[in-house]
């Protein structure tokens, strides 16, 4: 009998036990509700006992919590229309308040989390969201800690992770880069051309001062060109040995110029050039008539010659009509002496 009822009260205890054990890992902390209300102490990590039917064992997690945020839309202050999402860490300070205070401190954060983050792209600008992150990640990290904190959480950071843009944004923002990249090229090749223009200038005068280096500097382009596998090689015509020809052209032109003519020639260009009207024809071989004398006199605004004929008398205004008459005369007269010859 006696031994009956110790049995039975070892198999109580130990039924006890296992009803009351209770173990609380190192990453979490264990809150004790004895008919519904809070006892204030904390069980930590380890073994821990309650009593069964009456506690209620309650653990909390203490891990820093990595909580996603749904891609928020939403329009910058410029007017910019982006979905952007973001990462929260977050963890347990006070177990008490987090189960106290709140129903599931979980999703108030994510809730909270997703308010603020619409809020701070409506407040910022797009440029602000791709390069100034870092201030923007601040902003949010307040804006969701200052609630959180009533909630027994606290928030270590919050992170921007992604910002989509419209497809009529992205082809912008890639001619703006690319117009970007095409102005500094300019300016760099320009600063480059004009370093360049100082130089070769340096270098002009000091070759101007030893012609040799000039030659130098044609055999040196003329071998680097020979180097290439080329089937035609262009040599560089020197513009000074132009001008030096030229020059010489123009020298031997003026000393042409200047040299006395021969006798032959001189006599030649002396003699006047016969006249095919007022040679003697093989018919004629009459002597040209002299020039009539004029009367003597001053002459006055009418009686001064006009023309000269063509055996070199002057002719006055009067005599002009004598001269065609005569000339008349003569070609009749040639007309008709072949046929006296014949």
């Amino acid at each position: 009998m006696v031994v009956e009822l110790v049995a039975a009260g070892l198999s109580g205890g130990a039924l006890y036990v296992l009803a009351a054990a209770r173990v609380v890992r190192q990453y979490e902390r264990g809150l004790v509700f004895r008919l519904g209300r809070l006892r204030p102490t904390v069980r930590g990590p380890g073994f821990t006992m309650i009593v069964p039917g009456v506690d209620r064992l309650q653990k909390v997690n203490m891990q820093v919590v990595t909580m996603p945020v749904p891609a928020q839309e939403g329009i910058t202050r410029d007017n910019v229309t982006v979905r952007v999402d973001a990462v929260v860490y977050f963890k347990v300070v006070h177990p008490a308040d987090a189960i106290i205070q709140v129903e599931d401190y979980r999703f108030a954060v994510s809730q909270m989390a997703q308010t603020s983050l619409r809020s701070i792209i409506g407040k910022s600008e797009l440029d602000d969201l791709l390069s100034n992150r870092e201030k923007l990640n601040q902003g949010l990290e307040l804006m969701i800690d200052s609630p959180a904190v009533e909630w027994g959480v606290t928030v270590d950071r919050v992170e921007i992770k992604d910002v989509s843009l419209p497809e009529t944004m992205k082809r912008s923002m890639a001619r703006q880069a690319e117009a970007t990249r095409d102005r500094r090229a300019r300016v760099i090749n320009a600063d480059a051309e004009l370093e360049a223009s100082k130089k070769l200038s340096e270098a002009a005068k000091q070759m101007s001062d030893q012609p040799a280096a000039l030659q130098l500097r044609l055999l040196q382009t003329v071998a680097a060109v020979a180097t290439e596998k080329n089937s035609t090689l262009v040599l560089p015509f020197p513009v000074e040995l132009l001008r030096f020809l030229e020059g010489a052209r123009e020298g031997t032109g003026a000393r042409a110029g200047r040299a006395p003519l021969p006798a032959e020639g001189a006599a030649r260009l002396s003699e006047p050039e016969p006249d095919p009207l007022s040679e003697p024809g093989p018919l004629s071989d009459a002597p040209p008539e002299p020039c009539p004398l004029s009367e003597p006199g001053p002459l006055s605004g009418t009686d001064r010659p006009t023309s000269v004929d063509d055996s070199g008398c002057l002719n006055k205004p009067g005599d002009l009509d004598k001269a065609d008459q005569l000339a008349g005369t003569g070609e009749a007269a040639g007309e008709r002496r072949p046929e006296s010859g014949g």
